[in-house]
């Protein structure tokens, strides 16, 4: 399987959300912070994640006569760079852009359907603003989103943190007039 066809399912992207921050987590760790997907399913999914490398184990053991084992996001393995991004058809794009929105549909529902949801408090917001931005102006407001994204990417779990999902769209809403 390659790697946009591995990384573009709904459920797998759901998995490496669920891995990040550098956690050990089992299958059964992974069950438990997903319900809504079934169990078959998730397991299917992991051992294709672990087959392709995008997930490692680090550790096994014995539990009621199975073996349990723990896994590692394998973060470099779980992005599509720039080149691969570049190389993608349109219809790869539409299937990437549709596994995201799916993914992230199935989340919000996940959270929403928690005992102690609340959107306000925990600052939800899926706000959507058209701005008109020049060509410099889009590079510049790329580029501080992603320094501000990048720079916290790497923080571990704490007690006084919790994991959040960020998922920043942007596309252009109108074709550009054509300048001679």
């Amino acid at each position: 399987m390659d790697t946009l066809e591995l990384l573009l399912h709904p459920v797998r992207v759901r998995i490496v959300h669920a891995m990040s921050g550098g956690r050990t987590r089992t299958t059964a760790d992974l069950c438990a912070s997903l319900p809504d997907v079934p169990k078959t399913t998730l397991y299917r999914h992991v051992g294709l994640l672990a087959e392709a490398g995008v997930l490692e184990v680090v550790s096994e053991q014995r539990v009621h006569g199975a073996v349990e084992r723990h896994y590692r996001l394998r973060r470099e393995r779980a992005t599509i760079d720039a080149d691969a991004a570049a190389s993608m058809s349109l219809d790869d794009h539409r299937h990437g852009f549709t596994a995201a929105l799916a993914a992230l549909h199935s989340e919000f529902n996940a959270y929403l359907d928690r005992d102690h949801a609340d959107p306000t408090a925990d600052s939800v917001g899926y706000v959507q603003v058209p701005l008109w931005l020049s060509k410099d102006e889009l590079a510049e407001l790329i580029d501080e989103l992603r320094n501000s994204i990048v720079s916290r990417m790497e923080n571990q779990p704490r007690p006084d943190r919790s994991l959040h999902l960020l998922s920043p769209i942007l596309f252009p809403m109108e074709e550009r007039p054509h300048q001679d």
